[in-house]
C-alpha cells in the first residue's frame, strides 16, 4: 500500500519544480491548499494498456494523492466511443462497450501500482467511467440540460476545433467530434456534482476541453472549477516521444518487454534524462540535483540514465524483471557465455533485435555443419566462401564468444538454450543462426 501523507503538501509547487506544468488556473493554488479536494485526469481506454505517453497524467494524479488529495482516474467509455479531435488529424476508430469494459478492467490494475485505490483514507483513488452515466442520457436531454448553455461561437474559438476545420489537409470535422469538448465539459460537471471534483488535469492540448467543462460548472451550478495541464513530453532530437521502431511503448509486458523498456529509458539523451528523471521519478529534488550534478561530472557513465531507468521499470514492472533487464544488457557486453545462456528465447532474441539473423535445419546441423557453410553457404552473412575462409585464417570469427578456426564442427553441444548459434566477426559483426 501507498503511504499517504497526512499533512497536506503544496500541489502546485511539487509539480512546477518537476517541470509538469504547462498552465494553471488563477487561485488553484489557494484552492488545493484550503482543504483536501478532488480532482481528475481522463484515460483513452482504446487499448488494455496504458503507453508512456499516459504516465505523465497517471503521475500527476499520484503526486496529487502523495499531497493529501483525492484522485480520479476516469476512463473514457464514452467519449472513446466518438474520438477526440484534440492533436488529431483523423477520426479514431470507435469502440464497441465489451471492449471498453475489458479496457477499463487492464488499465485499473495497471493504476494500482501508481494510485492506491484500498486505502480507508477519505483521499483513496477511484476509477470512473463516463459510459456509466451517457448511457442512458439521449440526445434530446443531452442538447437541452447541456447544449444550450455553450455556444457555437465558444465552441469554434477552440483550438483543436479550428485547427482540425482550417489544416491544410483537413477534410473537416464531423458533428460527432465537434460535439466531443461538451461530452468532455459534462463529465467534468458530473463529478463536480457527484464527488465534488473541482479540478481537471490534462494534457495542454486539453485545455480548451477542460475550460469547457469549467465553464459548464459556472454557468450550471453557478459553481468554481479549475483547469490544470501539463507539457506535452518531447524529446531534444525532435522525434516523439514514446515511440520506439516497434511503435509505443507500453506498460504491460506482453506487448513491451521489461528489456525493452529499460533500454528505452536507458538510451535517453542526456538533455531528456535531465528533464524525465523530475517526471516520471518520485525521487526528491535534492537527489535528483546530486545525481545530476554526478552526471555532468562524468557523463560517460550515464548515472542520470541508469537511475531513470531503474526507478520506472521497478514501478512499473517489478524489482525482478529490472535485475533480468540489466542481466539481459550485461549479457551482450559479456566476454563469455554464461550470462546469454541465462537468457529465455524472447529476451535473447530482443538482446540481438536487428542483428542479422537465419535459420538452418536440425538435419543440417546433425549432419555435421562447417565454419565455411554457417558463415557463407547456408546464411549468406560473408559475401562468398572464400571471404569466410579469410576471416577465419585472420583469426577474426568467433563462436558463442570463441575464437575458432576452418576446422570448427558445430554440434548440438554448441547451441544455446538448445536453439542458437551466436557468431561475431571482430567486436561489433554479430550474427544469429537459429536451428529449426
Amino acid at each position: 500500500m501507498l503511504k499517504l501523507f497526512e499533512i497536506m503538501k503544496n500541489f502546485i509547487e511539487e509539480v512546477t519544480w518537476r517541470g509538469m506544468l504547462h498552465d494553471v488556473m488563477p487561485g488553484t493554488e489557494e484552492h488545493l491548499m484550503e482543504q483536501m479536494r478532488v480532482a481528475y485526469v481522463g484515460i483513452d481506454p482504446t487499448a488494455d494498456s496504458l503507453h508512456i505517453g499516459h504516465l505523465v497524467g497517471v503521475m500527476l494524479l499520484r503526486h496529487f494523492q502523495l499531497s493529501g488529495h483525492k484522485p480520479l482516474a476516469l476512463v473514457g467509455g464514452a467519449t472513446g466511443m466518438i474520438g477526440d479531435p484534440s492533436g488529431k488529424s483523423n477520426e479514431r476508430n470507435l469502440l464497441d462497450e465489451a471492449t471498453l469494459r475489458h479496457n477499463q478492467e487492464a488499465i485499473k490494475a495497471q493504476l494500482a501500482r501508481f494510485l492506491d485505490f484500498t486505502s480507508a483514507e477519505a483521499n483513496a483513488a477511484e476509477l470512473v467511467n463516463n459510459y456509466d452515466w451517457m448511457k442512458e442520457f439521449s440526445f434530446l436531454d443531452f442538447i437541452r440540460d447541456v447544449g444550450k448553455h455553450i455556444t457555437v461561437n465558444y465552441m469554434m474559438a477552440k483550438d483543436s476545433v479550428k485547427k482540425r476545420l482550417t489544416g491544410e489537409t483537413s477534410e473537416g470535422m464531423s458533428f460527432t467530434e465537434f460535439t466531443y469538448q461538451l461530452v468532455q465539459g459534462y463529465d467534468f460537471l458530473h463529478l463536480y456534482r457527484a464527488k465534488k471534483c473541482t479540478l481537471q488535469m490534462g494534457g495542454s492540448d486539453q485545455w480548451g476541453n477542460i475550460t469547457t467543462g469549467t465553464e459548464l460548472v459556472r454557468r450550471i451550478e453557478s459553481g468554481k472549477a479549475y483547469a490544470l495541464t501539463c507539457p506535452l513530453i518531447t524529446k531534444a532530437d525532435g522525434t516523439k516521444f514514446g515511440k520506439s521502431e516497434g511503435g509505443n511503448i507500453w506498460l504491460d509486458a506482453e506487448r513491451t518487454s521489461p528489456y525493452k523498456f529499460y533500454q528505452y529509458w536507458l538510451n535517453t539523451s542526456d538533455v531528456d534524462a535531465e528533464k524525465y528523471i523530475k517526471i516520471f521519478t518520485f525521487l526528491d529534488k535534492e537527489t535528483i540535483e546530486k545525481l545530476i550534478l554526478e552526471h555532468n561530472e562524468a557523463p560517460h557513465l550515464r548515472a542520470l540514465q541508469k537511475r531513470l531507468a531503474e526507478e520506472i521499470t521497478v514501478m512499473v514492472h517489478s524489482a525482478a524483471d529490472l535485475e533480468n533487464a540489466i542481466a539481459a544488457s550485461n549479457a551482450f557486453f559479456s566476454p563469455t557465455m554464461d550470462e546469454l545462456k541465462k537468457l529465455d528465447e524472447k529476451t535473447f532474441l530482443e538482446v540481438f533485435d536487428g542483428v542479422p539473423q537465419a535459420e538452418i535445419s536440425m538435419e543440417d546441423l546433425n549432419a555435421g555443419l562447417d565454419m565455411i557453410a554457417a558463415l557463407a553457404a547456408k546464411t549468406n552473412f560473408l559475401a562468398s566462401n572464400s571471404d569466410a575462409r579469410r576471416e577465419l585464417k585472420q583469426n577474426s570469427i568467433s563462436l558463442n564468444k570463441e575464437k575458432v578456426g576452418e576446422d570448427k564442427i558445430i554440434t548440438k553441444d554448441d547451441l544455446i538454450n538448445n536453439q542458437f548459434l551466436l557468431l561475431q566477426k571482430g567486436k561489433k559483426n554479430y550474427y544469429v543462426i537459429k536451428i529449426v
